[in-house]
């Protein structure tokens, strides 16, 4: 499978982030851009998104974009800094691009941004790779 319908089989079992309402907008071989809208039930009690709701779309980026060869990853290590407060309406992206890759484990950088393309976060994760194929599990 190519990295595009790796991500698209992945993504067809993955009913969290179709529940999150995440579009696959760009796949390449550990490279992803992801979309998603802001909804109001993502909302928290101080009017902005949850920031829970930003790590899991970032999370979605690391998925999509570390297992598209087909090498099942799972997250070893994410951390994130918001940087700027996202509200209902916004329309977010995340790009996941790939800093280093070893045999077992690679770290990926995802930047997420808002309709006006202002960086609203930075999410770094780390992967461990299992040893099977996406597709054996």
């Amino acid at each position: 499978m190519t990295p595009k319908e790796t991500a698209e089989y992945l993504f067809g079992k993955d009913l969290f982030s179709q529940w999150l309402g995440i579009e696959l907008t760009t796949i390449k071989e550990n490279y992803c851009l992801i979309r998603m809208p802001v909804k109001p039930e993502m909302i928290n009690g101080l009017g902005t998104v949850h920031g829970g709701v930003t790590f899991a779309f970032a999370d979605s980026a690391l998925a999509f974009s570390s297992n598209n060869t087909g090498e099942a990853a799972v997250a070893l290590n994410c951390y994130i800094n918001f940087t700027k407060a996202v509200r209902d309406g916004d329309v977010l992206t995340a790009e996941s691009i790939l800093l280093t890759d070893t045999r077992k484990t690679a770290v990926y950088d995802i930047t997420i941004k808002n309709q006006n393309d202002e960086v609203v976060a930075g999410f770094r994760g780390t992967v461990y790779k299992i040893g099977k194929k996406v597709t054996e599990l």
